[in-house]
């Protein structure tokens, strides 16, 4: 049986430059979190659970027109943009 890592794409920042990007690890927490790791996926990629809860209500919203969705997306983005960001520069400059 083969694992979900072989079938990940590399990330080309980190290939090419040898710095991980703003991205980095998303696709191995989103693995871990399909195999119940769901401590493990928050470490690995601390917005993903922010981002699936704005993605999940972006599609809600997308069968189902919310009045006051623009109320909950845009603070949902901020707090994933700031999460990101932060967790960039932990990795990057204090690590």
């Amino acid at each position: 049986m083969s694992s979900p890592e072989e079938y990940m794409l590399p990330c080309l920042n980190k290939t090419l430059l040898g710095v991980e990007c703003m991205g980095c690890g998303i696709q191995r927490s989103v693995a871990l979190i399909f195999q119940g790791e769901f401590t493990a996926a928050f470490h690995m990629y601390p917005a993903i659970f922010t981002l699936i809860l704005l993605f999940g209500f972006i599609a809600l919203n997308f069968f189902k027109n919310y009045k006051f969705a623009s109320k909950v997306i845009i603070p949902l983005a901020i707090i994933n943009v700031v999460i990101i960001i932060g967790n960039f520069i932990l990795k990057t400059f204090i690590n």
